[in-house]
């Protein structure tokens, strides 16, 4: 059974994290969900009232962001790999810098020891020298950034069909199933 960590950041752009997940469920991933305090307010103002039940409601586990002792919080759980969808720049900032403050960063920490996928959806605009560096930082750690930039090459007809064809492309770079984004044809 595939299990992956899905963690939702403060950053705008929730929408990601329920296209995320409704993509790993469609693929019967196990879900271990972790939200930060921002993520929930986002969640909120973003996607509207159901949005935390509705996504919670996909999760095979949901844990508390301060309950750093649950199972993802170490190595010897057995995932495949781990999204932060979006990945706010303080959580980026942590992860790259190894700040372990919440179960999110923790998970995520867990996930480069371990030598495991780690997909960041980084939502910044514009970016700042030391967004920059932890971005670099982050990957020279083995975490793959990916902004959420739309593929225009597809000629998406709406906001809904951007949003998933970029978490579908988070969890392709998972490997854990053959690809579901929509490729370019040529």
């Amino acid at each position: 059974m595939t299990r992956v960590v899905l963690g939702v950041a403060g950053a705008s752009g929730a929408a990601l994290a329920l296209a995320t997940a409704r993509h790993l469920s469609a693929l019967g991933a196990e879900i271990d969900l972790v939200i930060s305090a921002a993520a929930e307010r986002t969640l909120l103002e973003e996607c509207g009232e159901g949005a935390f039940d509705q996504i919670t409601a996909m999760a095979t586990r949901y844990h508390e962001r301060g309950n750093i002792g649950a199972a993802i919080a170490s190595g010897s759980a057995p995932v495949d790999g781990m999204i932060v969808a979006p990945c706010s720049m303080r959580s980026l900032a942590a992860i790259a810098n190894g700040l372990d403050d919440n179960l999110l960063t923790r998970a995520a920490s867990v996930q480069l020891k371990e030598r495991r996928p780690l997909v960041l959806m980084t939502r910044e605009a514009p970016l700042t020298l030391a967004h920059l560096r932890n971005m670099t930082q982050a990957t020279e750690m083995g975490a793959i950034i990916l902004p959420p930039v739309p593929a225009f090459y597809m000629v998406p007809e709406s906001v809904d069909q951007v949003v998933d064809q970029i978490a579908a492309r988070a969890v392709d770079l998972l490997r854990i199933a053959p690809p579901i984004a929509l490729d370019w044809k040529g």
